[in-house]
């Protein structure tokens, strides 16, 4: 960030892997006059960039929550594994974790914190850094809390990747279901394979897209761009897709989701 204000730059688009701990920084390039704008994960406090473009995160948590209740053969039952980011509470990883256990109907207690909660059909959460490697690594561990969880939330479609393998190495893969977000190509493609139930489609491609056409007003006449819809971002839309539609919930198949999936 200094280094692109050293070089003049009008504008900066940035996902911060530490919102809060960046926000310093972020408003020294305010001050020397650059537009800040952050892509998919919030600052910490949000109002710290002039704005955001992001996928409403809670919403695509809760999509794929609403979903599993509705087709979990026995929901009140249920034996939950959360495969999270970090350890850090980022506001991403807070926002889909929090999102999918209000959409099963847990009580999340406060909304802006992960693991306070105290429904005993949650089973317990790990960290996956977000690969397939640490997926792996965090269903084994919670496999040998209980190895009868039925319903797993994983913050991207890598990390799902590697609780599958986790789970097929123990020969339990048919007893799970599996939900996530991002709607990479091969996150659909798992989708379509049946290792993932349901993923919430985000577009960063229109995130980035949007970014770069509010930097080049900005350059152009010092416009900043205004949120709307009474949001404090610009929600850039999420899509379910799940080839187990239910009713009431809108969803489009893996084969429409491979026509307009990223990665």
């Amino acid at each position: 960030i200094e280094s692109l204000v050293a070089a003049g730059a009008k504008g900066i688009l940035i996902t911060p892997s530490d919102p809060a701990g960046l926000s310093d920084t972020v408003a020294a390039a305010r001050e020397a006059g650059l537009l800040v704008i952050a892509l998919d994960t919030p600052f910490d406090p949000i109002d710290a960039a002039d704005a955001t473009f992001a996928t409403d995160n809670f919403k695509a948590g809760e999509l794929i929550g609403q979903w599993a209740a509705a087709t979990l053969e026995d929901p009140a039952n249920a034996k939950i594994a959360t495969l999270d980011l970090s350890e850090a509470q980022i506001t991403v990883d807070v926002l889909r974790n929090q999102g999918f256990l209000s959409g099963f109907g847990i009580d999340v207690k406060d909304v802006k914190k992960m693991y306070d909660e105290d429904d005993p059909r949650i089973v317990g959460s790990d960290i996956t850094q977000g690969s397939p490697e640490g997926g792996r690594t965090a269903m084994e561990n919670l496999l040998q809390i209980d190895p009868g969880i039925n319903l797993i939330h994983t913050i991207n479609e890598p990390a799902a990747a590697g609780a599958y393998e986790a789970l097929k190495a123990f020969g339990l893969e048919d007893q799970v279901t599996i939900v996530s977000v991002d709607g990479g190509c091969p996150g659909v493609e798992d989708v379509k394979a049946g290792v993932i139930g349901a993923t919430s489609m985000q577009f960063p491609l229109k995130m980035a897209s949007m970014g770069v056409e509010a930097i080049v007003a900005f350059a152009q006449d010092g416009t900043k761009p205004a949120n709307s819809e009474g949001l404090d971002f610009f929600n850039t839309g999420v899509t379910l897709v799940t080839d187990a539609p239910v009713e009431g919930i809108d969803s489009i198949t893996s084969d429409e989701a491979l026509e307009q999936c990223w990665g």
